[in-house]
């Protein structure tokens, strides 16, 4: 669903003026750690896996200590995030990538990024902007739907949604936004029923015009 300019903005700047100051939920001390809980991220909730990953960082804290293990060693460890087998070749992989091509440090280049195992691009831009302030903007489901619903993009899958939002949004609002909607997204708008009648943003929402509003 299109929205006009206007209303692009209207929603931006209430957006901003409710979530100002909002940041990624997945806790962490370092880009490192950023990017092994956003891998573990994928198809498990920010709050399990904020479960696992004090205890996993006390007892492997460096890449190097990732990479000496054998998968099966890793997976008990992060089995309650689901997926454990993949994940756990795609950590050690990782790790073993950053300790012989990157000594060790997680490259800030989104691009580069990607080039690691389990690295898409959602999670490159997940890194790249909380971790090095890089301009990006990470479309998960959460920003995926809430911005096609609001009318911030009109598309129909992750990527063509990301370009549209950066064209909507001005670019020193990209890694901002990005928190905004995943915000609204758990809170308000959420997928299978929106709370729409404690929404905020009702006057300039597409979805709410076209799909709610004339069943009420």
């Amino acid at each position: 669903m299109e929205n006009t300019k206007e209303n692009m903005d209207k929603i931006l700047d209430l957006l901003e003026e409710r979530y100002r100051g909002a940041g990624t939920e997945l806790k962490h001390d370092n880009p490192f750690q950023l990017l092994i809980a956003t891998i573990l991220s994928a198809q498990c909730t920010d709050r399990q896996v904020n479960k696992v990953t004090p205890s996993l960082f006390e007892k492997f804290p460096r890449p190097e200590d990732f990479a000496a293990l054998e998968p099966e060693e890793l997976e008990p460890h992060i089995k309650s995030c689901g997926f454990y087998k993949t994940k756990s070749r795609n950590i050690i992989a990782t790790c073993k990538i950053l300790v012989q091509k990157f000594d060790g440090q997680v490259p800030r280049d989104i691009k580069t990024l990607q080039t690691l195992p389990g690295v898409g691009r959602k999670t490159a831009n997940v890194v790249a902007s909380n971790a090095f302030d890089v301009d990006a903007i990470a479309v998960d489901t959460h920003v995926f739907r809430v911005s096609n619903r609001l009318g911030l993009a009109n598309a129909k899958n992750v990527l063509e949604t990301e370009k549209q939002l950066m064209e909507n949004i001005p670019k020193n609002k990209w890694r901002d936004a990005h928190h905004w909607l995943i915000h609204h997204g758990r809170q308000i708008c959420n997928a299978r029923k929106p709370k729409c009648e404690i929404c905020f943003l009702t006057p300039y929402c597409p979805y709410y015009q076209d799909k709610v509003k004339d069943q009420e």
